[in-house]
């Protein structure tokens, strides 16, 4: 199996998903205010929420939105612990199926997490 580069299946989506907005404006607007509204802090923190998110992502199968959900609980703080037992979950509860899928989002959450991390300190010049 070929390394997936999950930043690279958001920037294909980029182009179509953009031809569809300008098309169908007032879909992709009332589904983005939804996103908003679902994925915004409330009882549940945000983090907890792209969690959610990326568990329904793996059973749904669905590659765009697990590099969506793995880059947004990388954004908002998931741990790699946090990450790992969700996927856990998913197995339980999806079985074989997310033993494939949840590699997936897996690698995807740390191909995120790593692109967030700050570059090494470069030591001090004497």
């Amino acid at each position: 199996m070929s390394k997936v580069d999950y930043q690279e299946v958001l920037s294909e989506l980029a182009g179509p998903v953009a031809q569809l907005r300008a098309r169908i404006p007032d879909v992709w607007s009332s589904y983005a205010a939804m996103h908003r509204a679902a994925l915004g802090e409330g009882a549940l923190s945000q983090r907890h929420k792209e969690l959610i998110a990326l568990a329904v992502s793996i059973v749904k199968r669905c590659d765009g939105c697990i590099a969506s959900h793995a880059r947004g609980a990388a954004r908002r703080g998931a741990t790699p612990e946090e990450v790992a037992e969700m996927i856990g979950i998913t197995v339980l509860l999806d079985g074989g199926p997310a033993t494939v899928y949840g590699p997936r989002a897996w690698e995807a959450y740390q191909q995120f997490r790593s692109a967030m991390s700050p570059a090494p300190a470069a030591p001090p010049v004497p």
